[in-house]
């Protein structure tokens, strides 16, 4: 009798065992499969704000057009998420005396989460600092070597006050109004500043410009952000031509 009581009492201690144990399993199942799905969310996320970058990338390559523009020009940019704004940005032509030129080009942000895109000084910047690139270059060209010619485009959004917060399903158009100014700056020395949050992307991009011998960064009294300055090599003949694009953000 004692015998059967024991093996009774180890029975139920048994059971009582396993239900802890599959308990314990189904737990651990739950949270992995938990911590599955926030990587899976995580994923898509992070794939969706790519795609966004890139369309919004490709989308003011085709509608900010201002070199090969006259008149009137609106393309639509599409983006699940995020939002546009629009911020201060200065161009600067430089001599040996200083400063002849100043243009306020400014720059169109879009930004959802990390992934930024910016259309400035006529260029498109994908990245933040520390990691951006140029998707499209600006309308600055120079002869090779020593002197020649410098024509310096130089974009300027010129955009009516507001700020569009993107949606998902989000489709914006950007109308422009394109008119253009040339100037004669005549032969000299000469150095151009843009000003900018990314400056790795545009150092990089002027040291691998035609007749540029240095790329260095300044900050000018007056800006928010750094500016990265190509020193031009020789005397050469130097021309401005202002891109003025009347830029209007809208649904």
């Amino acid at each position: 009798m004692i015998r059967r009581d024991a093996d009774a009492s180890g029975s139920a201690d048994r059971g009582q065992s396993n239900v802890v144990g599959v308990a314990l399993l189904l737990a651990i199942a739950v949270i992995g499969i938990g911590g599955l799905t926030a990587g899976i969310g995580a994923v898509v996320e992070s794939n969706a704000a790519a795609a966004d970058a890139s369309s919004v990338a490709d989308g003011f390559d085709a509608a900010l057009q201002p070199t090969e523009t006259t008149g009137y020009r609106e393309e639509r940019v599409a983006f699940t998420g995020g939002r546009l704004t629009t911020e201060e940005r200065t161009l600067r032509v430089l001599n040996e005396s200083g400063v002849v030129a100043t243009v306020a080009v400014d720059a169109l942000v879009y930004e959802s989460g990390d992934r930024r895109v910016a259309y400035e000084a006529g260029a498109v910047v994908r990245g933040r600092s520390g990691n951006s690139w140029l998707h499209d270059d600006p309308p600055i060209t120079a002869s090779e070597g020593e002197g020649g010619v410098l024509v310096v485009g130089a974009s300027a959004l010129n955009a009516s006050d507001g700020t569009t917060t993107g949606a998902v399903g989000q489709s914006v158009e950007l109308s422009t109004n394109v008119s253009h100014d040339r100037r004669a700056l005549g032969n000299d020395s000469y150095r151009v500043a843009i000003e900018t949050t990314t400056p790795g992307a545009w150092k990089r991009h002027f040291e691998d410009s035609a007749g540029v011998a240095s790329a260095s960064g300044r900050q000018f009294p007056g800006d928010d952000h750094q500016s990265v300055v190509a020193t031009y090599r020789g005397d050469r003949t130097a021309y401005l031509v202002v891109h003025d694009m009347r830029l209007e953000v809208g649904p």
